[in-house]
Formats: C-alpha cells, structure tokens, sequence
C-alpha cells in the first residue's frame, strides 16, 4: 500500500484523485488551506503550505510515501493580475517540497501543464523546447525546473484534464454542461487544440507512474487531439445537447487576458512506451465522466467543501 499526501485537495484534480484512489489498495492524505471536509472518506487536513516549516510537519506527522502535488494557482488571468503570488505558489513552493521529499527520501509528482509550450507546432515532445506565453505557464514552467533541479527523481506530469469539481464550475467540461443544460449560448475555440483527458484516467495514470517509479517530465494527456469547439461538441452529442448552441468561434474572438497557446497536442509515445500499453481512449473517457453524473456524482461532490 503506498500513502499519499496530496496537496490542494479541494481542488478537481486533488479532490477526485483522493476520491478514486484512497481505500483501494492505497491510502490517501489530503491537505487543502480550507476547512477540514468532514465528510469525505478520506483523510485530510488543513494547512497553509506556504508557511515556514509547514511542509516537515506535514511530512513528520503523516509520514507519506509520496507527495502529490496539486496546489496551485491556476486561474490563467489572475496569475496576469497578481505575477509575484503566482511565481511563489506555482514556482518556488514546489521547488520547497521539492527538497523536503529528497531530504526524507519521499517521492515527488509535481503537476504541471500542457501550456509550457507556445502552441506554434504542436505533437510537442517531452525535450522540446518550452516557450511559456502567459505567466501563469511561465511560473507553472519554473516548477518544473525547481523541482527537478531540487530533486531529479521526481515526475514532472504536464496535464489536461477534466471532471466534475466541488464548485462546478472548474473544468471546461462543466462550463459547456452548465451552459448546454441551461440552454445558453457558448463560444467553442476553433484554433485551439488540446489533448483532454479524464480525471479518472489521469489518477490511475498517476498511480501506475508511482508504482513504475517513473521519474523526469511526461505528457499525461489524452490520446486524441481536438478543437475546444469539438470538445464542446462531443459533450452536448452525449448529453443530448443542442449542439447548434455552441458558436464556433476564434481565441482572438474571446477578450481573454493572457494569451493561449494555438495548438497544444502532445507527444505520449514516451509514456506508452513507459507503460507498456495504449492511453484510455476519448471516448471511453467521455463515458465515465456521464456516468458519474447518471450517478449523481456531482451533487455528491459539491458537499465535501
């Protein structure tokens, strides 16, 4: 059984992986600067991480095997906002737990994202060159190299995913739901591409690279490149959406702060080949994320916070 710690677990990914995978053949301890979640199933408590000495009495008091590092800031336009906060959260923290983990011979998984690249090329490999556009992938690319620097048996995931959320609102895959249900009108992005991948997927995915002892940068992302219009399309035809309400539109078209990257398919010949097997398909993917809301997943989920 390994144990472990995840930080930011009220956020999609920590609240969904700690859900998943806690009680089945491992255990997980979460760790949020919000409230304790009462009634969650797992363990978790709260801590502000960026305090001084915080991350060694994390680590003393629940002895993990593995740090799973979630927290960030990753409203793209707030990090244009407030540019220093965001290189201390997104940057110098990991780089913090970093070393910690090495001290006490903890692995590492630090989050990262798909954005580290300008999306002038796309199928990006892991030693392509990054070129950050915004600074919120600038500040998510500087975790990067302060966590391998620090401690270059740690994984470094560069990630897009979506689920269902706490809030309900923090995956683009709610955003199109929210709307599409309501009958609202929304833009789908015809010139940017991306790689979704679901959270379900994405926390096996995060479990199997611990058990291989996987170490240095992955793309963790779907296997199927799209627009964010076809994105939005796929989910209203499995729904049974009005697919008509989505306008296909342009990224210059959407008054968005902080520049996106055009085309950010990625490479995962690398983690296959890791794995020894095929990435979870879109679609079966797309499946899981309705069935959970046949289950009623969703409204469970919104009362853990």
């Amino acid at each position: 059984m390994t144990h472990f710690l995840v930080t930011g677990v009220s956020g999609l990914l920590g609240l969904n992986f700690a859900l998943a995978v806690d009680g089945k053949k491992h255990q997980v301890t979460g760790v949020a600067n919000t409230l304790p979640m009462a009634w969650a199933s797992f363990k978790n408590v709260q801590a502000e991480l960026t305090q001084a000495g915080v991350i060694e009495r994390l680590i003393e008091e629940h002895k993990p095997d593995v740090i799973l590092h979630c927290a960030a800031i990753a409203n793209v336009d707030l990090c244009e906002s407030e540019p220093e906060r965001a290189k201390f959260v997104n940057a110098d923290l990991p780089g913090t737990i970093a070393k910690a983990c090495l001290r006490h011979s903890i692995k590492m998984i630090q989050i990262s994202t798909d954005a580290v690249f300008d999306g002038v090329k796309g199928d990006y490999q892991e030693d392509d060159p990054t070129n950050p556009l915004s600074v919120y992938a600038q500040t998510k690319r500087d975790g990067e190299n302060a966590v391998l620097s620090a401690n270059p048996d740690a994984l470094v995931a560069r990630v897009n995913f979506y689920g269902w959320s706490a809030t309900g609102n923090r995956s683009l895959a709610e955003v199109f739901f929210n709307n599409l249900q309501a009958g609202n009108q929304m833009n789908g992005f015809t010139d940017v591409t991306f790689c979704p991948m679901n959270i379900l997927d994405l926390s096996d995915l995060l479990v199997e690279a611990t058990d291989l002892q996987l170490k240095g940068i992955f793309h963790m992302v779907g296997a199927e490149p799209m627009s964010k219009y076809q994105f939005g399309v796929r989910i209203a035809e499995k729904f049974g959406f009005d697919t008509a309400l989505i306008k296909p539109v342009s990224v210059r078209d959407g008054n968005l702060k902080a520049a996106r990257s055009p085309n950010l398919s990625l490479s995962t010949a690398k983690l296959q080949k890791a794995l020894g097997h095929d990435l979870p398909a879109f679609d079966a993917g797309l499946q899981k994320f309705y069935d959970q809301f046949r289950r009623g997943y969703p409204q469970y989920i919104k009362t853990l916070i």
